[in-house]
């Protein structure tokens, strides 16, 4: 069985700029010219917690050729810690947290959203899914990380 992959590149992805749990500034500039898996999650989110394995495998396998994975935390629970909980997962991909502006732009409704992001900033992909055994999730990473 194939899996097929239809790029829709027309939308542009939004410029944002959050802080992390330590008070850094992190914006998608920095990013710039880099293929980008962009993860919009919260701490209590049970898919979020099943798909993160996933992408932080995706971003290693591909980490040659570039690719960032960010994470935009939003909806949380009053006093959580997300970027202590990405720790805790033992994994250690960046957070912004308080991000509820930036997934409202982004046109995000629930938890988990992964957008995928080519170095033209263009978006090739938008998923709510948490399917680990979606081909698509690698197909848009090897979409993403062409010259």
């Amino acid at each position: 069985m194939t899996a097929s992959f239809t790029v829709n590149a027309s939308e542009m992805a939004k410029a944002w700029q959050l802080k992390t749990q330590s008070g850094e500034i992190i914006s998608l500039e920095q990013y710039a010219n880099k293929p980008v898996i962009l993860h919009f999650w919260a701490t209590w989110c049970p898919y979020c917690k099943k798909l993160q394995p996933t992408l932080v495998a995706l971003q290693k396998k591909y980490q040659a050729q570039g690719v960032e994975l960010i994470s935009i935390s939003f909806n949380e629970d009053e006093g959580a810690l997300p970027q202590d909980e990405i720790h805790r997962r033992g994994y250690s991909f960046l957070t912004a947290v308080k991000g509820e502006d930036v997934a409202r732009r982004y046109g995000v409704r629930g938890t988990p959203t992964t957008f995928f992001i080519n170095r033209k900033n263009e978006i090739i992909w938008k998923t709510s899914s948490s399917d680990k055994a979606d081909p698509r999730f690698e197909l848009a990473l090897q979409e993403i990380i062409k010259k």
